[in-house]
């Protein structure tokens, strides 16, 4: 996909948010993940400099280790990410099970932001393209991932994930995470912690 197709997909996709969110306000149904006020200052530039060099060093494999509320989310246990760096961007992709308990494979990308703005963009199909904003990674342990966008400053939704290198995660390096979220004063306390360890069948969702 080229960076004219992904900045007209992105444009689309965005609009296409635009009007839903202002469909259900005039229905007064906003979705509880809507919420008033706007995103919280973050140092995108400072971070995508430091970043940038060392994201053929975020491939590879990750586990989710918790989240926010997130109705895009179709996996509930057993997250599986699988990132290919291909000097550009990342293929993605997710492999969990459902509440229903079936094995589901979600691809998307990850990109740089084709406006320029200093953020990786993340589009997973069925889903509108957003920030993703790795707040702190060691690249081998731990990744604390934010996802924020604002409508028109007057109401906002945000996403945030715990990523780890293999299926638990050291106090230490979940201390790491719940500093980086505090500092942008996301209340650690919304995140629900991610079903790993020996029930997930590992195996099965990498051949997925």
């Amino acid at each position: 996909m080229s960076i004219i197709q992904s900045q007209t997909l992105t444009n689309m996709k965005s609009l296409t948010l635009i009007l839903a969110f202002v469909a259900i306000t005039v229905a007064d149904k906003i979705p509880d993940f809507i919420v008033p006020g706007q995103c919280p200052p973050v140092d995108t530039e400072g971070l995508w400099r430091q970043q940038q060099p060392n994201h053929s060093k975020y491939a590879g494999v990750w586990y989710q280790h918790a989240i926010t509320n997130n109705p895009y989310q179709p996996n509930v246990k057993c997250n599986r990410i699988q990132y290919d760096f291909d000097g550009h961007g990342f293929d993605a992709k997710t492999n969990g099970i459902t509440a229903e308990g079936n094995l589901l494979r979600h691809n998307g990308k990850i990109y740089p932001n084709p406006l320029g703005v200093p953020v990786l963009s993340i589009d997973y199909e069925g889903m509108f393209a957003s920030p993703y904003t790795v707040l702190d990674t060691d690249y081998e342990n731990y990744s604390c991932i934010y996802s924020c966008i604002d409508y028109n400053h007057n109401y906002y939704s945000d996403f945030a994930f715990i990523f780890t290198r293999s299926p638990s995660l050291s106090d230490q390096h979940l201390r790491k995470c719940q500093k980086a979220f505090s500092d942008i004063n996301v209340d650690i306390s919304r995140f629900s912690r991610t079903e790993q360890g020996s029930s997930c069948p590992y195996d099965a969702l990498k051949n997925l």
